[in-house]
């Protein structure tokens, strides 16, 4: 099963790995800077906030150095109606800070008998202008943005004077910014992530063309990369066309070398094996035919398996099983006609062995062969197909059983031993169970016996499948 992330983008691909990164990076970019410009804004705000409060203050030092203005006069410059709005959240305050004077405090009308917390007192330290900022809480709960200056008039005495205003205008304006700005970025985000499937999903769209074109090739349906390919891409395609021809003419290669070498080695030992035969009653001429064949059984199985190796090589080859098994059926049911024995056959047909048909042949026949030899009356031949399952590819299941008297344990496990024989009377070179199971193990599949319902023996043979 193919997990999906987008389409056409398989879950553990380049194109996921990619889009997550871009995702992963554009949302942490994305984030560092909402937080900057937030913050800067927010600070932008206190400049702003704090500019308006320090004219304030300035207006109330001018009008405590000017002594002399008539009390009724006196604190009307500021202009803002809502140092006189009680509790409205705007406050200034002035007292006097001489030791040795008596303390002496205004404030405006909309303080309304509270009194302002001091900024030195919570530990705020001057400023190079000369003056403490702050927020404190105000009478009503309010947060407050305050300023605060010392002010020292010689004989006239030291004061503090202060001026607060609401800062909830800070906070509501950096809150109203932060709301434009989370929704422009996360539209922007939509549209950067939208933006990267769509590189992705088609810009490498060319190397899943080649990825399902090899699949094509290993599974037997295309023969070569076919198609235009972009100029980056077109390289990679040739290569891999290269690859395969070479390949093939590889194995071809390997193919006459081993029947150059067949040819060369069985025809000497054929001269000495008929030879020896020509002299029986001589005890060295027996003990040379006996090595002789011997040899003509190892040299027939080394080169029997140099020639599986080869054929394995061989990219993209598939064989329906059906019409494997019944001619194999058919041909067995007249080998073996003087001894009566019927084949039943069972087989899936949607079964396909990802491999040669000679080998598959080979396989089943060495397999069915030996079921006939040993069966009283009847064999039995049954495929299907394993689905694949996550990491399990699919795999075909051949299953061939006898009625005959079957093995036991210790039987079984010498039954597969090159060149072992449990019966002399019966003919074979005790290769066959042998060569199923190398073949097999080549192939990444595996021959295990067993006892059958029937009683005889069980041989299961698991091949790749397509």
């Amino acid at each position: 099963m193919r997990a999906r992330q987008f389409p056409g983008v398989r879950s553990n691909s380049l194109a996921t790995r990619l889009f997550l990164s871009a995702t992963a990076w554009v949302v942490v970019v994305l984030l560092i800077t909402g937080v900057v410009l937030s913050s800067v804004y927010r600070s932008a705000s206190e400049r702003a906030f704090d500019r308006r409060l320090n004219l304030y203050l300035r207006t109330l030092i001018a009008e405590v150095t000017a002594p002399d203005e008539p009390a009724d006069h006196q604190f009307q410059s500021l202009g803002e109606p809502l140092f006189d709005l009680p509790l409205s959240g705007w406050y200034w305050e002035i007292d006097r800070s001489d030791p040795d004077k008596k303390k002496e405090t205004r404030a405006s009308r909309s303080l309304w008998d509270n009194k302002l917390p001091k900024l030195e007192d919570q530990g705020i330290e001057l400023s190079l202008s000369g003056v403490r900022v702050g927020y404190v809480d105000g009478p009503e709960g309010q947060t407050l943005r305050m300023v605060e200056r010392p002010v020292d008039l010689g004989a006239d005495g030291k004061f503090r004077v202060a001026v607060a205003g609401d800062a909830s205008e800070i906070f509501d304006e950096s809150r109203t910014f932060d709301y434009y700005l989370g929704g422009t970025f996360a539209a922007l985000t939509i549209g950067l992530l939208f933006t990267t499937i769509f590189q992705v999903r088609f810009g490498l769209a060319p190397l899943k063309r080649i990825s399902d074109a090899i699949a094509d090739i290993r599974s037997g349906r295309a023969e070569r990369l076919e198609g235009e390919f972009p100029v980056e891409i077109a390289p990679l395609a040739r290569e891999t066309n290269a690859l395969i021809d070479a390949n093939r003419d590889i194995v071809e290669r390997a193919r006459t070398h081993v029947g150059n070498l067949a040819h060369a080695v069985k025809t000497p030992l054929s001269v000495i094996i008929n030879e020896a035969s020509s002299h029986e009653r001589d005890p060295f001429a027996v003990k040379m035919l006996e090595q002789a064949e011997m040899m003509r059984n190892q040299v027939a199985h080394h080169l029997e398996r140099a020639r599986m190796a080869a054929r394995l090589t061989v990219v993209g080859t598939v064989t329906d099983v059906a019409p494997v098994v019944e001619a194999l059926r058919r041909t067995m049911e007249k080998i073996h006609r003087d001894r009566d024995v019927a084949i039943d056959v069972d087989v899936s047909p949607a079964a396909k062995f990802c491999g040669e048909r000679q080998d598959l042949e080979e396989m089943v026949g060495n397999l069915v062969d030996n079921a006939c030899k040993w069966a009283h009356s009847r064999a039995f031949i049954n495929v299907s197909v394993r689905p694949s399952s996550g990491a399990e590819p699919a795999m075909l299941r051949i299953i061939v059983d006898d009625n005959g008297q079957g093995l036991s344990d210790a039987e079984r496990m010498q039954a597969s031993q090159r060149g072992r024989r449990l019966d002399e009377t019966k003919p074979g070179s005790g290769l066959g169970l042998s060569i199923v199971t190398d073949l097999a193990a080549l192939y990444g599949g595996r021959l295990t016996l067993d006892t059958a319902p029937t009683g005889g023996l069980r041989a299961e043979l698991l091949l790749p499948a397509v």
